[in-house]
């Protein structure tokens, strides 16, 4: 009797021939475990881990990665927001409009993604901010750019002198200008005192390191600029806040980081950037090649972000985390923003569900980060500038939007007779 009433043996389990390290779930790993293939993927990691095959040990370093994330930027992880009832709201509003069925297009369906953000129909959304993160490149050393790396600095003190582009169209849309030091080249002069924009010096360090050499960033660099854009962030007023970006060198650690985390070919996301010939193209693709193999054990989004950087795409990553957190639209901008969004909804996909992408870049590679995110555009003008210049373009879009849902006539307030 005791026989029959005993559990069968356990079947022994799968052992990785490389180390024999047991494999404790149902994937099997006929390829082999982290000590093969994943070698970066060992120490406090494994902990976390229920089995060390590849696979589980890459989803322990995501949880591990956002639990990081979360507590530098000071917020928990992001809900998905998909409410029936606003959604029904905003239904019935456009339905009721002075208008044929959809006759708004795209207008409508931006409309109805500003009530699910803010969580209210009508959006009521007036207040508009824009904020402008600088940070120097160590791989701009390598000429992978058609400008040297002394121009980040100064298109700072541009920004706040209000001679930039994104100056410019920030007063035409009346959009509040934050101009954010991240980690220049050169610091700004205790003296300066730009014009219609807030200045914030949030400087990690005096740019990145060169990720041909080693990684751009360490994970605590990485994790203290996430920190601060997340703060700066909640520190703006404004229903919709716009992110941009200037530094010499970053359209590269863009590429870089949209080849692993989107995944695409790397050379198919390589543009001229600041407008460089043919022959400093084929530079750029060479070192960027390069970088990419030094890197190969970078695959998860921080360690991503760590090993190309730079510090502007960290606060970009913490200011949209915060912004969603707090229910306010991030109007993403092109190429480079694109990127370091990317890197935050790999960690967090419900951020997608805030955001609204501005324009497509004229970089080769945008297309291919927004297929990636399954993103569509308002916008499409040719446009490479960054700045944030595409999202404050996209202001006036959502201010449009949000008013027609408030103060658009129905056809019974205006006596008009439906078809």
């Amino acid at each position: 009797m005791a026989a029959i009433l005993t559990d069968p043996p356990a079947p022994p389990a799968a052992r990785c021939a490389h180390c024999g390290a047991a494999f404790r779930c149902d994937r099997d790993a006929p390829a082999g475990c982290w000590c093969a293939r994943m070698p970066a993927l060992d120490g406090p990691f494994e902990a976390a881990a229920t089995c060390l095959c590849e696979p589980c040990l890459r989803d322990a370093r995501m949880r591990e990665e956002r639990a990081r994330v979360h507590r530098a930027a000071g917020l928990g992880p992001l809900e998905l927001r998909a409410d029936a009832a606003l959604d029904a709201a905003a239904a019935a509003a456009w339905a009721g409009k002075t208008m044929p069925a959809g006759a708004l297009g795209a207008l409508q369906a931006l409309g109805s993604r500003l009530v699910q953000v803010l969580g209210r129909c009508p959006p009521a959304m007036e207040r508009c901010a824009m904020l402008v993160f600088a940070a120097d490149h160590g791989l701009a050393a390598e000429r992978v750019s058609a400008y040297p790396p002394e121009v980040t600095a100064q298109m700072v003190r541009n920004f706040g002198d209000g001679g930039a582009a994104i100056a410019v169209l920030c007063r035409a849309h009346d959009v509040a200008l934050t101009v954010v030091d991240a980690g220049t080249l050169a610091p700004q002069a205790p003296d300066f005192a730009p014009r219609g924009a807030r200045f914030v010096d949030a400087r990690i360090g005096a740019g990145t390191a060169n990720a041909l050499e080693r990684p751009a960033m360490t994970e605590a660099q990485a994790l203290a600029a996430i920190g601060r854009g997340a703060a700066i962030a909640r520190d703006t007023d404004a229903e919709a806040i716009g992110l941009g970006e200037m530094g010499i060198g970053n359209s590269s650690a863009a590429a870089l980081l949209a080849a692993r985390l989107a995944p695409a070919p790397l050379l198919e996301l390589i543009g001229r950037g600041t407008g460089l010939d043919d022959a400093g193209l084929q530079r750029k693709r060479m070192v960027l090649e390069r970088v990419a193999a030094r890197h190969a054990r970078a695959q998860t989004p921080l360690a991503a972000l760590a090993a190309f950087g730079g510090f502007e795409l960290a606060m970009i990553v913490g200011a949209a985390l915060a912004a969603a957190a707090q229910r306010r639209i991030v109007v993403v901008d092109g190429f480079v923003a694109s990127a370091a969004v990317l890197v935050a909804a790999r960690l967090e996909p419900a951020l997608l569900e805030s955001c609204v992408f501005a324009h497509r870049s004229a970089e080769p590679g945008h297309a291919r980060m927004l297929e990636a995110m399954a993103a569509t555009p308002l916008l499409d003008l040719g446009l490479r500038l960054g700045e944030g210049s595409g999202a404050a373009l996209a202001m006036p879009l959502l201010r449009a939007a949000s008013r027609l849902l408030a103060e658009m006539a129905t056809f019974e307030q205006a006596g008009v007779s439906r078809g």
